[in-house]
């Protein structure tokens, strides 16, 4: 954390004088397209660079309004943390009872649609939650500590804003997922279960930290039948249950070996560090919003990711009318085997459906194929 402090004393909020006893931590987002901290601290530190409008917020000004910090760019172009007012003042943020009971900050809006720069701030803004936790004794996962400015309306102590989910979610990301990066950065874990990055080299019979964990999906905790440090023992219990498998601590299914879905096929993604439901979205889909598609498609409950995890993805991410295919399967939607002679044929998609697809080729129609039997060539 780059932290720096530049007082506003100018500001009527500070000079109000009031103190609170710091309850919890409120996330905000300006709702300009402005990154630079130039814009809201001022006077010019040598820092932050100067203001040719001088209308940042240490001075008098028309409305009540002004935060403990900001977390934003330099003149040079790096990222930074500006405590404007003492921690434990009676900020004007909330629009609120919040005011009473929350530290705040703004983090400085861009134009929304640089995942670089978001991961920079989020960076930036999850360790000063970090070290606001550490010093007021504040548990970040507990109801009401860490919260957004549109959650604090939601619970009736703030104004009706959507800062920040309306700039998080665009990259697949929420409230959730930053209080547990928090919480995983004051290095205690947390209240939801986090699982931990999968071993380089495949997955060793005995665990020295960490379960496997035997459920019907990832997702579906209640299902869990039994979390092993044995893998034989953990493969044993699937064996006896049909429907369930075996999950490493990353949440990897890996056991038994789905057969269906294969990367070739372009029917799953594999997650790469960086990734993001946002993202991924984005490249298959066309349009980043689409993401609950993905997460509705694969069972998940929030939208943290992780590096190795197998996503499912809509039909329309990997094929589409027109699209050439060989087929895999041995039968058809029918249920009738596929003479050999139709399988060595290239195929044109025809129609899509919701589990099947129709092919065709310039002499004729092969009939409905299962969506899983095909592969894009």
């Amino acid at each position: 954390m780059n932290l720096n402090k530049l007082i506003f004393t100018e500001n009527a909020c500070y000079k109000a004088g009031q103190k609170i006893k710091v309850q919890g931590i409120m996330v905000h987002s300006t709702g300009a397209n402005n990154p630079y901290l130039k814009r809201y601290v001022g006077p010019d530190d040598g820092k932050l660079g100067k203001n040719q409008y001088n209308n940042h917020w240490n001075q008098p000004m028309d409305r009540q309004v002004c935060v403990h910090g900001f977390i934003g760019k330099l003149q040079d172009g790096t990222i930074a943390t500006y405590q404007t007012l003492p921690w434990d003042h009676r900020g004007w943020h909330a629009g609120g009872a919040a005011n009473n009971t929350h530290t705040s900050f703004e983090i400085c809006e861009d134009g929304l649609n640089d995942e670089s720069y978001l991961k920079a701030v989020w960076k930036e803004a999850a360790e000063l939650c970090a070290y606001l936790c550490k010093l007021y004794k504040l548990d970040p996962m507990k109801d009401g500590v860490i919260i957004g400015h549109y959650e604090g309306h939601q619970r009736g102590i703030a104004s009706n804003h959507g800062d920040p989910r309306h700039w998080f979610s665009r990259f697949g990301k929420s409230m959730d997922d930053f209080r547990r990066e928090v919480k995983a950065l004051m290095g205690t874990a947390g209240s939801g279960e986090k699982p931990k990055p999968a071993p380089s080299e495949g997955h060793p019979a005995k665990l020295t930290e960490g379960y496997y964990r035997v459920r019907k999906s990832w997702a579906d905790k209640k299902s869990q039948l039994g979390a092993y440090k044995v893998l034989a023992n953990a493969k044993k219990k699937v064996d006896e249950n049909k429907g369930y498998f075996v999950f490493a601590e990353n949440g990897t299914k890996i056991y038994p070996k789905e057969e269906n879905v294969s990367s070739e096929t372009g029917q799953i993604h594999i997650v790469k560090s960086g990734d993001s439901l946002w993202k991924i979205a984005k490249t298959y889909l066309g349009d980043g919003s689409r993401y609950p598609e993905i997460k509705l498609l694969n069972g998940l409950t929030s939208n943290i990711i992780y590096a190795g995890q197998k996503l499912r993805l809509p039909v329309s991410a990997y094929l589409k009318v027109g699209d050439k295919v060989k087929i895999t399967a041995s039968r058809y939607a029918t249920g009738e085997t596929i003479p050999g002679w139709v399988k060595e044929r290239t195929h044109t998609v025809s129609q899509i459906e919701k589990d099947k697809v129709l092919l065709g080729w310039p002499d004729g129609i092969a009939s409905w194929v299962p969506l899983d039997g095909v592969k894009k060539i």
